[in-house]
């Protein structure tokens, strides 16, 4: 059976948009570090659930920010999720990542393998030249993530009071 519209497979995991069923496995799912590295803070079903609504007409719309349940089970379970956000400027052609397992699914390699579907997918858009991943310096998970999919390291970054180490992937070479 095809896999429905904005969905990928490797076969080991499944990444495809966010949906109502997500809200409760990810308020289960989430832990100190996902609120430390990517939540900003503790999720409630209010927060999740205008979320998952935020992501659905983003989907409709096409964007700019694109939010997929990373899965396993043949896409039943979900255990994480990664986000693209589209740049606004089109010109730019590019698109950052930001991504995140609930604890159980962790140090098995289904970031890395989620990044790389997200990449994927980016490139077979059309619109997208390279992706970035921003990571906080002491996040070492999330930067073995990124190297580990392809991604190099092109510089570290200072905006304002945040720090950050840039890495990057080109997805598709510009015309």
């Amino acid at each position: 059976m095809p896999l429905p519209a904005n969905t990928l497979t490797d076969g080991v995991i499944v990444i495809s948009p966010l949906r109502w069923e997500d809200v409760e496995p990810h308020l289960a799912g989430e832990d100190e570090e996902l609120v430390r590295w990517l939540n900003g803070g503790p999720g409630s079903r209010a927060t999740v659930h205008a979320h998952v609504r935020r992501s659905i007409e983003r989907w409709a719309t096409d964007g700019p920010k694109l939010s997929f349940g990373i899965r396993v089970d043949r896409g039943v379970t979900l255990c994480g999720t990664i986000d693209a956000d589209l740049d606004p400027e089109p010109a730019t052609r590019q698109a950052g990542l930001a991504y995140g397992l609930y604890p159980r699914f962790r140090g098995h390699g289904l970031a890395t393998r989620a990044v790389r579907l997200v990449c994927r997918y980016l490139g077979e858009r059309g619109d997208v030249d390279r992706v970035l991943i921003d990571v906080d310096p002491a996040n070492g998970a999330s930067s073995r993530v990124a190297e580990r999919a392809g991604f190099r390291f092109v510089r570290h970054v200072s905006v304002d009071e945040d720090d950050f180490d840039r890495y990057e992937f080109v997805v598709r070479v510009p015309r």
